[in-house]
């Protein structure tokens, strides 16, 4: 999850070895997540969706994107028969990639060393790859969310590679940033768990069909508690512009945490409020 520098590091070996094979670089990966199958109450929350992490991908030079419907019925299934079913029969691997924490199989019973002795035996070598480190410690989705919520959007960057973003297409809303003169661009999160709340400095990319339009902005993720909001949401305030983009895509990049979401006695208290995020916002882009 979050295609970080770790990930990339993977990937990186994958391509490079399938151009070497003449063969398709390609990655399995499960939906739902295991974890929000087997304790939904628990998962972690998403860092990407699968539409973002197919388009990482795709930009690191992966051919194909298979996605596996990960079911109780798959994930009850040996190690020995996942392999043979689904990558010898199925796929027809020449050589696998796994991060050195990999097991799979029922009770996770499939490990590195099963899988270089399956290999051998239908043909495919294994590659295990090492844990990626910055600064000694380990490059990890966990260690990304937790940044995240603590608003280290530095530490978030350089564990990525890039600006942590949320993106999604522009929807109507219930229209009260219009009525109190801060028109919003509203994003659902399309998620069970946000990976961060509260008001941010953002960077906001307009998705065009041949190019973007980048425009800076001030953000919430919440539920809006003043107006009385249950529904996790994005809305962007975009400085200085007015053009009308409902129905477009849009990629949102945090860059700065403001304060934490809040509720208010009414409008023109958060009205007020929403001014003094947009002095923020604009006062961290002319840093």
């Amino acid at each position: 999850d979050g295609v970080h520098l770790g990930h990339q590091q993977v990937i990186k070996a994958l391509v490079h070895k399938a151009k070497a094979l003449n063969s398709v670089a390609a990655v399995l990966v499960f939906e739902p997540q295991p974890q929000e199958l087997f304790s939904p109450e628990t998962a972690p929350a998403r860092l990407c969706r699968l539409r973002d992490k197919y388009n990482l991908l795709a930009q690191l030079g992966v051919q194909r994107l298979i996605c596996v419907n990960f079911t109780l019925t798959f994930a009850n299934q040996s190690a020995q028969h996942f392999i043979e079913h689904l990558l010898v029969n199925k796929l027809g691997i020449k050589h696998l990639i796994v991060g050195d924490d990999f097991h799979f199989g029922n009770d996770r019973c499939g490990d590195f060393a099963f899988l270089q002795k399956t290999g051998e035996v239908h043909g495919f070598s294994v590659e295990n790859t090492c844990t990626y480190e910055i600064n000694g410690e380990r490059v990890s989705s966990t260690r990304i969310r937790a940044a995240l919520e603590a608003g280290e959007f530095e530490l978030v960057t350089s564990l990525l590679g890039r600006h942590f973003s949320i993106s999604g297409r522009v929807v109507h809303g219930d229209r009260i940033g219009r009525t109190i003169g801060v028109p919003t661009a509203n994003v659902l999160l399309q998620r069970t768990v946000s990976p961060l709340s509260g008001v941010f400095a953002v960077e906001v990319s307009i998705v065009g069909p041949r190019s973007s339009t980048d425009v800076s902005g001030v953000a919430n993720v919440g539920t809006r508690p003043t107006v009385a909001g249950t529904q996790m949401r994005l809305e962007a305030h975009l400085l200085d512009f007015n053009s009308n983009i409902y129905g477009q895509r849009v990629i949102v990049s945090f860059r700065q945490k403001i304060r934490s979401e809040e509720k208010f006695e009414g409008l023109d208290a958060l009205k007020a409020q929403i001014a003094n995020d947009i002095d923020a916002a604009k006062m961290f882009f002319m840093q």
